[in-house]
């Protein structure tokens, strides 16, 4: 019995996905629940299970493709089954339809009987494994070309059928007659042959080349008015012997000239085109905008368009913070713990949102009403291969540090092996950026929308530093805090980074809460 299988639902909402990478071949053996497949989501790359002990009959999607959810992109045969009808059970796969397409007698002495052979009754063309090994784009060259790929015999591992097969294939049916004529050869040249069928059906095109024409008076004033020539339109009637062209025969002729003119036009800038194409082929490199990335592209531009932006700078001295992690850096790694910077911005941040809850909300617009979360979940923006992913830590002010710091390891170690869920990307009520991490002082930061702020983090490095008159060493920490100006003052801006800037250079004021 063969078992269709349907790209899944991966993730809440998701229409489609792309299969990056299958992890299986045609033939091979699976079991339930064995990963068949990568599929990348807008926000993450899963594995797709097999839903039954089977084999893999037919991949459908190729690598690279993308997936409408709810296609089938597998089949597989699943043995102890085999007893139901084949009617609706074996439901024809797309190239199995394609095949039974193909004429049952061709020429007499067809390549199907070869392959028939340990077949039995059944009439399709298989391979002597009964299966056909090949991949979908090989697959989708056969029918290109009407090359039946069941009488292929593959020279790839395996028998595996080669898209060198398929073209030698398609070459040796061309050399031979007895194998009838490929009704998909017309089909290929179908995109270019379209307007010269016209003019060969019509024959209208052809220019006659007379001396002498008869004509009606009207069919003259037509052909004057088409530009064209009397005397090179075909006439399909006479009178007195002397040919007679009616104004059918004009607007035909006047018609297939302009279809030709257009043709050659379109033929000149086809070239041209591919020219230049290839001319900046050398020096550039296409990437599919698509998955991640492009889920990335939408939400920055649907925050930068809705949102209006204003981005607050500032600095804090946080040599109080340096002093406070060295301290408790040893004891953290006695835990088992690497305490990093990130665990005390956090704590500073929560602090001060619950002093300027503005910052700590959402705008819903439909409603009409300002959405202040009295929950802390805090967003942290990751580089990762694929672009910007931001894992959010759940109910930071019931945390310590070093739950935080584990918590944030983790997540962001998942968000870098694209494991991450999408429940762990979701539910954030503020974000943090930590740019500095690579380097640089501000940034304009782009709110991850419908929050209404993000806080940026420059390099926290050692700068000089003016105070009572004289200029010392000290360690600061750049801030860029952008905010959503439709529900964020200015004013309270300021009011939360000088805030957040107070607990950073004073962490212990973080004890007090």
């Amino acid at each position: 019995m063969v078992r269709e299988f349907k790209l899944p639902d991966v993730g809440e909402g998701v229409a489609e996905g792309e299969i990056v990478r299958w992890l299986v071949e045609e033939g091979e053996e699976v079991s339930e629940d064995q990963p068949v497949a990568e599929v990348e989501t807008d926000k993450a790359v899963v594995e797709v299970p097999s839903p039954v002990n089977g084999s893999v009959k037919e991949i459908l999607a190729e690598e690279g493709e993308v997936v409408p959810v709810g296609n089938v992109i597998v089949t597989f045969e699943v043995e102890g089954e085999a007893g139901t009808e084949s009617g609706e059970d074996e439901e024809p796969t797309e190239s199995q339809e394609q095949v039974s397409e193909e004429p049952a007698d061709i020429g007499g002495e067809p390549a199907i009987t070869e392959a028939d052979d340990d077949a039995g009754a059944d009439a399709e063309p298989e391979t002597p494994s009964g299966r056909v090994f090949a991949p979908p784009h090989v697959r989708r060259l056969a029918r290109e070309l009407g090359v039946e790929i069941g009488s292929v015999e593959g020279s790839g591992p395996s028998g595996r059928v080669t898209e060198g097969d398929v073209r030698e294939a398609a070459e040796s049916d061309d050399d031979e007659e007895s194998k009838g004529p490929k009704q998909f050869d017309t089909e290929l040249k179908s995109a270019t042959r379209k307007r010269g069928e016209d003019r060969e059906e019509g024959e209208a095109a052809e220019p006659a080349d007379r001396e002498r024409t008869l004509a009606a008076p009207a069919t003259r004033k037509l052909a004057e008015d088409e530009g064209v020539d009397l005397n090179r339109v075909p006439a399909t009637e006479e009178r007195d012997g002397e040919a007679f062209v009616t104004p059918e025969a004009v607007r035909e002729y006047a018609e297939a000239q302009r279809e030709a003119q257009a043709a050659d036009a379109e033929a000149l800038a086809a070239t041209g085109r591919e020219g230049e194409r290839e001319e900046r082929d050398e020096r550039e490199e296409r990437v599919p905008y698509r998955g991640i990335r492009r889920t990335i592209g939408t939400q920055m531009a649907n925050s930068k368009f809705t949102a209006p932006h204003v981005t607050h700078h500032d600095t804090a001295e946080v040599e109080g913070l340096v002093g406070a992690r060295a301290d408790l850096k040893a004891r953290a790694e006695e835990q088992g713990t690497r305490l990093t910077y990130m665990p005390f911005v956090m704590k500073a941040i929560v602090a001060a949102l619950q002093e300027y809850p503005e910052l700590n909300a959402s705008l819903d617009e439909e409603a009409g009403e300002i959405v202040r979360k009295n929950y802390y979940n805090v967003g942290i923006a990751v580089a990762t291969d694929a672009g910007l992913m931001v894992p959010v830590v759940k109910n930071v002010d019931e945390k310590g540090l070093l739950q935080l710091a584990e918590e944030v390891e983790e997540l962001a170690g998942k968000a870098r092996d694209r494991s991450i869920s999408r429940e762990e990307m979701q539910g954030g009520t503020f974000t943090i950026t930590n740019f500095g991490a690579i380097g640089g002082e501000y940034a304009t930061p782009i709110i991850n929308h419908p929050e209404v702020a993000i806080l940026g983090l420059g390099e926290l490095a050692e700068r000089p530093v003016a105070e009572n008159g004289e200029v010392k060493a000290a360690h600061t920490l750049p801030l860029s805090l952008s905010i959503d100006h439709r529900v964020v003052d200015g004013a309270e801006a300021a009011g939360f980074t000088n805030r957040v800037m107070e607990y950073l250079e004073n962490p212990l004021l973080l004890l007090l809460d």
